[in-house]
């Protein structure tokens, strides 16, 4: 059996800083379409549906995002603001090859560290969790 994540959804209010945000983060935009008519509203089980999708890719191919804004039917919930130890949705993580230039050139997105500051697990990783555009929770790891 041969299985292979394709890539992690996270529902946002407005696309254009998101997208933004993740590109600058290095990921690239695959391209960006509606998603509506009764063939997507089956596959959700949300019925009459309507949502703008940008889909984002790793450089290498391998990872996806999937950022969705739906039009119809409305968000009904948010759990943006929720701890790491929530049940559900935690976060995505990104290994990059610099973690202080990263978070540098992610700031003027407003990002915030989570914690106090980025933290070294052994002699193996950095690590740290931003909150991005719209609270979204963003792991990230530097190997050493």
């Amino acid at each position: 059996m041969t299985i292979r994540m394709d890539n992690i959804g996270i529902v946002v209010e407005d696309l254009t800083p998101v997208i933004a945000f993740f590109g600058d983060l290095g990921l690239e935009l695959e391209g960006r379409a509606m998603a509506e008519g009764e063939w997507a509203g089956r596959c959700t089980g949300l019925g009459d549906q309507r949502v703008e999708v940008a889909m984002m890719r790793t450089p290498d191919g391998h990872g996806g995002l999937e950022l969705s804004h739906f039009l119809e039917p409305e968000v009904i919930e948010d759990h943006r603001t929720a701890p790491v130890n929530a049940l559900g949705y935690l976060r995505v993580m990104f290994t990059v090859d610099d973690i202080d230039a990263t978070l540098a050139r992610l700031d003027r997105h407003g990002t915030q560290l989570v914690s106090t500051d980025v933290v070294q697990y052994e002699d193996v990783y950095k690590l740290c969790y931003i909150r991005g555009p719209e609270g979204i929770l963003v792991g990230l790891a530097q190997s050493l």
